[in-house]
């Protein structure tokens, strides 16, 4: 079996992984690391999905990362582009070489007798093409284990079993495995949901399909936005680009938080206001009943499009929208519950992530399995109990990447605070019983984050145990305050793996 260590591992090279060993580069830089990565590719989720349309759903200012700003004028930009701003900002950092491609690793586990993580998986080589691939057992080691891996299952995505499914004699289809030879010229295509794979699939498929049906079974609130920062063009003509990139940065997340906080004192006013919206791109006299939800603003993720390129293609008859539960699944198409039958050559199936933490990996202390619902989380970046470990978790209310950058900006903080102290672990312990019943995720009433809730770790009810949410907030406490605060533990021995950890590690000062 291969072996090898290095003082600190990353978990995935997508946006928060290639991010992090940025952050590595830039503040630690005697640290010996490497990235992990089951793909063969660069950019995680942003080299997963490759179905028609594809785009961020977050503005790209906010969107990009805080040591290097994008720097296009699109507002929402398309998966290809992002994804080569991911390769081409490993690439000025310098961490290309540091990935470790075709690693699938299997389990994670603490040994508290070596003070190190074991990484057990396989690892398989790219063969010419029609080869098989070359698949090895490896082991790798390190002091620090930092998991970039997202938060859903990039083998599957969530499909629901619908009564007679194996009946339709057209492509079924879901938006994970996008079949890049898919033609549906001239095809009657129903996409089933309504989050943003939906609105994006629609009016992308719209341009040459015979007619797109979005069948959703309840409304979502569709938000739209300029397709280009037409402000920041006209900036970049008077001021150095650098500054009217880092101006169209901040103005957007001081508005995206203004937007999320209105919502939610005034949902009511929010709500109206987002109507009007809908109301005027679709015409005066057209019914909204389609895009007026049961819920108030932000109880779920808001659905931004381009230049209203949904309401555009239903406008113009090349689309439209159902809303309606299933009966079942015909050989020609889908029937409703109120009798109605959809016609369909293609069935698109946008029904949404299965959430997955560590990538799949089973995570365990000295050979026993660590329950994560049972963990709680410190600032976002630390689970309670478990020694040199954090994971990058990104926001579910605003730009993922904004709360990435500060997680990957305090670990580097943690690390280097390691190495000035001479202690070689940390760990965070709940000393006052702060335990709550919320997950993580808890600030969204999904149905994904509802159908993870056994899985996903505990908030607890003050912080550093509690989430924020809140951008400036986040930034002062976790690139500004304290490291060692009286609840991370310090050590230059063996840590506790339990519960009552402050028994045997006491904090430095």
């Amino acid at each position: 079996m291969r072996t090898q260590h290095f003082d600190t591992l990353i978990i995935g090279a997508g946006l928060s992984g290639i991010g992090t060993a940025c952050h590595l580069m830039r503040d630690c830089p005697d640290t010996d690391f490497a990235i992990l990565e089951r793909r063969q590719q660069i950019g995680g989720t942003w080299d997963l999905f490759r179905y028609p349309g594809v785009r961020s759903d977050s503005d790209m200012f906010s969107f990009g990362f805080s040591f290097r700003p994008w720097n296009g004028l699109k507002t929402m930009a398309d998966g290809e582009s992002i994804r080569r701003y991911i390769e081409d900002t490993a690439a000025e950092y310098h961490v290309t070489d540091k990935i470790h491609f075709g690693v699938n690793l299997n389990e994670a586990n603490w040994d508290s007798v070596q003070q190190r993580w074991q990484l057990l998986g396989e690892c398989s080589s790219p063969t010419e093409e029609g080869g098989k691939a070359l698949i090895e057992p490896v082991l790798f080691t390190c002091n620090v284990l930092i998991s970039c891996t997202g938060y859903y299952d990039y083998q599957a995505g969530y499909q629901p079993e619908f009564v007679g499914m194996e009946n339709f004699q057209g492509q079924w289809i879901h938006p994970q495995h996008w079949p890049q030879d898919l033609d549906y010229q001239n095809k009657r295509v129903v996409v089933i949901g309504s989050g943003a794979t939906a609105v994006t699939l629609v009016p992308a498929m719209a341009e040459q399909a015979a007619h797109v049906t979005m069948l959703q079974r309840s409304p979502t609130y569709v938000l739209s936005v300029p397709a280009e920062d037409k402000l920041t063009h006209w900036l970049k003509q008077w001021i150095p680009e650098q500054w009217a990139y880092g101006m169209a940065r901040r103005r957007n997340i001081t508005l995206h938080r203004w937007m999320f906080k209105a919502a939610k004192r005034w949902p009511q006013l929010v709500r109206k206001l987002m109507l009007r919206g809908v109301r005027k791109a679709l015409g005066e006299g057209e019914s909204t009943a389609h895009f007026t939800p049961r819920y108030a603003p932000w109880d779920q993720r808001l659905c931004a499009i381009p230049d209203g390129d949904l309401f555009e293609s239903i406008n113009t008859g090349k689309a439209s929208v159902v809303t309606e539960d299933i009966d079942c699944i015909t050989e020609s198409g889908i029937r409703l519950k109120n009798g109605e039958l959809l016609p369909a050559d293609i069935i698109v199936s946008a029904t949404g992530l299965k959430l997955q933490l560590l990538g799949g990996l089973a995570l365990k202390l000295d050979g026993e399995s660590v329950d994560t619902r049972n963990r709680l989380t410190y600032k976002g970046v630390l689970m309670e109990g478990v020694p040199n470990m954090a994971w990058v978790f990104g926001y579910t209310n605003a730009a993922w990447t904004l709360k990435a950058d500060l997680a990957a900006g305090y670990i580097c903080r943690l690390l280097n605070h390691l190495r000035d102290t001479g202690q070689r672990q940390f760990i965070a312990v709940d000393k006052d019983g702060c335990m709550g019943d919320s997950s993580v995720m808890s600030a969204l009433q999904s149905g994904y984050v509802e159908r993870a809730d056994h899985l996903l770790p505990r908030q607890g009810t003050r912080y550093p145990w509690k989430l924020l949410n809140d951008y400036p907030k986040d930034r002062k406490l976790m690139l500004e305050a304290p490291i060692d605060d009286g609840i991370l533990n310090f050590s230059a021995t063996r840590v506790a793996q339990n519960h009552s950890a402050e028994e045997e590690a006491a904090p430095t000062g």
